[in-house]
């Protein structure tokens, strides 16, 4: 039997007639058409049909148990595409990209992470056949899920790789910020403190130098030195941490008198994963459960990012429950813990609420302010751990006040916080 002996002649020329037809057509006659057309030309619709079904699963009727039984199919026609056609790399990876995003929101990690696998390794094979010009290409989503899945060494190994071909392939004098952050914190997250304050001082160097030539915000160079001034604290390099301290003040005395030097649209994203970042340390992962990937902007698996946010309840009910009844004598170690949680609490909200551009204020400042609040109580009784705390909390709010443009009020609170040691 001939392989013409096992097509359905008829079907095919419905199946023409009906994509050639000058009437609408429904997406399931569009994938069903090109279903029956792929078996005769495999080359000609099986791209189709793969980016068909990709498009359909986007759709907001779609029934959520739907989604994923149609991108697995997608997935299956982009993989059947010849290895030798040059788009064949995008359309497969981008059907994989979407269903492991449906499969992490459904809880099945362990299939979207060799989704993940998969994704890097038709990027590693298209370079070598020289249908891409990246050697990471696709390689952003395994980075993230071995961060996720607490695999730091590893993790920072492909985002080290990842910034440094995005270095080489953009402006030589420029640090690309994005994935230089991402690679940080898997280094920091490694217990490589050191590297990672190096790595992080050439991001904040690069600020300096493109500040100079009038080509970045004031603010963003602002969050960039508080966050190097953290870690320096923290790898022990003291003088050094007073030293981008002294800097910030005089940045924010700048912005304070005469605000930016030009015109910036929404950065708020920069400033809000440099923030998260600096709360990654207070939080302890679940042994066996998945972690955010802090230093990553917006590649969290929705399973990861939707236990975050939901942990903002647990949290306020935690702080509530710690709250003494009025008139009670504070407690030291009850208002430290109610610190940490209002920490905590205020960083999920800053993801919660990220899209709200210039009216962040609204709903976080009153969470910051908490904080700062909370953070003079324990001061006042606490004397070791009091001024270290109150002097983070304030650090944190004049960071808010900057992205919300209250300048003045930021540099108050970060003189404050420099005074406290």
């Amino acid at each position: 039997m001939n392989h013409s002996e096992n097509i359905d002649h008829d079907a095919v020329l419905r199946a023409r007639t009906l994509l050639l037809g000058s009437g609408g057509i429904t997406v399931h006659q569009e994938a069903d058409a090109y279903r029956i057309l792929a078996r005769v030309s495999p080359a000609a619709y099986l791209p189709r049909l793969a980016r068909t079904l990709l498009t359909f699963s986007y759709r907001q009727l779609v029934m959520p148990e739907l989604r994923l039984p149609v991108l697995t199919e997608a997935v299956a026609a982009a993989r059947r595409i010849d290895g030798a056609e040059p788009n064949r790399a995008k359309l497969l990876t981008d059907t994989l990209d979407a269903c492991r995003h449906e499969l992490y929101t459904l809880g099945r990690r362990a299939e979207a992470f060799a989704l993940c696998e998969e994704m890097a390794h038709e990027g590693r094979r298209a370079f070598e056949a020289g249908h891409v010009a990246s050697p990471v290409y696709a390689h952003d989503p395994l980075a993230t899920a071995l961060a996720e899945e607490g695999r730091h060494e590893e993790a920072a190994r492909l985002f080290g790789e990842i910034a440094r071909v995005a270095r080489a392939e953009g402006d030589p004098s420029a640090v690309p910020f994005w994935h230089t952050v991402a690679w940080v914190a898997e280094l920091d997250a490694a217990g490589r403190h050191g590297e990672a304050v190096d790595a992080f001082a050439t991001l904040v160097e690069a600020g300096r130098e493109r500040l100079d030539r009038d080509g970045t915000s004031l603010a963003m160079l602002v969050w960039k030195l508080v966050r190097l001034a953290g870690m320096l604290d923290a790898d022990g390099r003291r003088d050094e941490a007073r030293t981008a301290r002294k800097e910030v003040l005089g940045l924010l005395t700048e912005l304070a008198d005469s605000g930016e030097r030009k015109g910036w649209s929404n950065i708020l994203s920069w400033w809000r994963v440099l923030l998260a970042l600096s709360g990654r340390t207070d939080e302890q992962p679940v042994p066996g459960e998945p972690a955010p990937a802090f230093g990553v902007n917006l590649g969290w698996s929705p399973d990861v990012r939707k236990a975050y946010l939901d942990g903002r309840e647990p949290l306020m009910e935690a702080i509530e429950a710690l709250s003494p009844p009025v008139g009670s004598v504070p407690v030291r170690d009850r208002l430290a813990e109610m610190v940490l949680l209002q920490r905590k609490l205020t960083h999920r909200s800053v993801m919660y609420w990220e899209s709200r551009t210039h009216l962040i204020l609204d709903p976080l400042r009153p969470l910051f302010d908490e904080g700062v609040a909370l953070a003079r109580r324990l001061a006042a009784v606490d004397d070791d751990r009091g001024p270290a705390v109150l002097a983070r909390a304030l650090t944190d709010r004049s960071t808010l006040l900057v992205a919300g443009k209250r300048y003045g009020e930021a540099l108050a609170d970060f003189r404050e916080a420099v005074d406290l040691g």
